[in-house]
């Protein structure tokens, strides 16, 4: 049984010319601009709603984590956009990581992704879910504040993203564009208007934790990983890119810059305008700035509207990357072949189903913790940074030893930029912390027997070249 697929060995300039014989033209529907939206909606989902109130119980700090945090996203994103052109095929770090280091990397980077893409979700949802209780109880007057009542709303706005991809790419492209509209333009008016009522006072201490502000500066850069997830949308969904050796990089960068902008400004604007023992117990810190800047409560609905629409948006492309990693690696015989296979309209059902049913059991699970958001959140970012380590290392090991066609004009810069990538990755993983770098090695092992699994009914042993 076969040997896996092989991309072309290409440089950066040549990519292009070698991608006809990957995926059929008409198979790719999603221009620079649904490039875009795809980086902008999975980047910013609900996280960045929610993402104040997280950070202000480490304190100021938070804001020099984001920062570098920030640093990090924007090398990993130059990164991701170097590798799509290297390697314009689906799957994109599973891709890197199984050209440069073979078939048992590549899956295990496959495997982290999947548990990243289906526990991240939960994430989102559990954010979400705040904001639909607060416009619930303001708009119509209904208090859905049980975890009942949450653990439904939480399956709706899973399965409803679910039944959009279900339908097909150009559907969910077409969601995904119309949502990013939506939610970007209120959170950059908060980014931008909200600096002109900041008020010294409201700020917390600059460590805000029991412990040293160092150990709070990787806790607190963990949590703020998680708004960046997303920045390897476009190189995962690869396959439905056009012109992917220009467009990977290009809606990457672009994304990712956008994003920085308004998590940054936005986020100084609440911290603010909302004082810091109020902002540690909010569950809609925008909808609060808002409220604080013009009082009553108009803006706050107003901004729990967009964080619905918002969160919506992000769970509909995750969607979309929970199914799209398993498939490219199901085609390399990596993963099941069940999630290989594509319905009339170019859905992978499979994935959709097991992703959306796994991400419904991770809520029950969450909600029985304490801090349901912080727990998935750092738990993901573990997962998140595993295949970020090894598209990083992937870049690196091509650059240094001339594996591959490089650009030795850029050579120097390049690798500055692999090493910076690189070290956030190792940064990130520490800062998860260890109950989520123990929970998130389990989770990675057990990967293992699957892996076992799916050679044997392949008839296959030892490595695959």
């Amino acid at each position: 049984m076969g040997e896996p697929r092989q991309p072309a060995d290409v440089g950066l300039d040549s990519a292009e010319s070698e991608i006809a014989g990957i995926v059929p033209v008409h198979g790719r529907s999603l221009g620079l601009g649904s490039a875009v939206a795809l980086v902008i909606g999975n980047v910013v989902g609900t996280g960045i709603f929610l993402l104040p109130a997280s950070l202000a119980a480490f304190g100021t700090v938070s804001l020099v984590a984001m920062a570098a945090v920030t640093v990090g996203a924007i090398a990993m994103a130059m990164v991701f956009g170097k590798l799509g052109a290297r390697i314009p095929a689906g799957g994109g770090p599973y891709a890197y990581a199984r050209n440069a280091f073979g078939e048992f990397a590549g899956f295990w980077n496959a495997w982290s992704f999947w548990l990243t893409a289906w526990i991240g979700n939960a994430a989102i949802a559990v954010a979400w879910v705040g904001y639909v209780q607060y416009f619930a109880r303001q708009v119509v007057g209904l208090d859905w504040s049980g975890t009942a009542a949450a653990i439904v709303i939480a399956l709706i706005g899973l399965w409803i993203p679910a039944v959009v991809n279900m339908l097909g790419a150009r559907n969910m492209a077409a969601f995904q564009l119309v949502t990013t509209i939506l939610k970007f333009a209120p959170l950059l008016f908060v980014a931008v208007v909200g600096l002109f009522f900041v008020q010294g006072a409201n700020f917390g201490p600059f460590n805000a934790t029991d412990g040293n502000w160092v150990g709070a500066l990787s806790l607190a850069g963990a949590v703020a990983l998680f708004i960046y997830s997303g920045v390897e949308s476009v190189s995962i969904a690869a396959e439905k890119i056009k012109d992917p050796a220009r467009n990977i990089g290009r809606a990457s960068i672009i994304g990712v810059l956008a994003c920085a902008a308004l998590y940054m400004l936005s986020t100084v604007a609440v911290m603010g305008t909302v004082p810091h023992a109020r902002l540690l117990e909010s569950s809609a810190p925008f909808a609060d700035a808002l409220n604080n800047m013009f009082g009553g409560s108009a803006g706050g609905v107003l901004m729990a509207a967009c964080a619905i629409i918002s969160g919506i948006g992000a769970l509909n492309g995750w969607t979309m990357l929970v199914a799209e990693m398993p498939m490219a690696a199901a085609r390399d015989g990596m993963f099941p072949a069940m999630f290989a296979r594509e319905s009339r309209r170019g859905a992978p059902l499979a994935g959709i189903l097991a992703g959306t049913i796994l991400t419904s059991v991770m809520l029950l699970v969450a909600y029985a913790s304490e801090n349901a958001f912080n727990t998935i959140v750092l738990l993901a970012s573990f997962t998140t940074v595993i295949p970020y380590f090894f598209s990083a290392a992937a870049q690196l090991y091509w650059l240094v030893t001339g594996a591959r066609v490089v650009d030795k004009r850029r050579l120097t810069r390049d690798i500055v930029i692999s090493v910076i990538a690189l070290v956030f990755a190792f940064w990130m993983a520490y800062g998860s912390g260890a109950d989520a770098v123990l929970g998130g090695t389990l989770m990675l092992l057990v990967g293992v027997p699957v892996y076992i699994w799916v050679k044997a009914k392949r008839g296959e042993y030892g490595p695959q070249v």
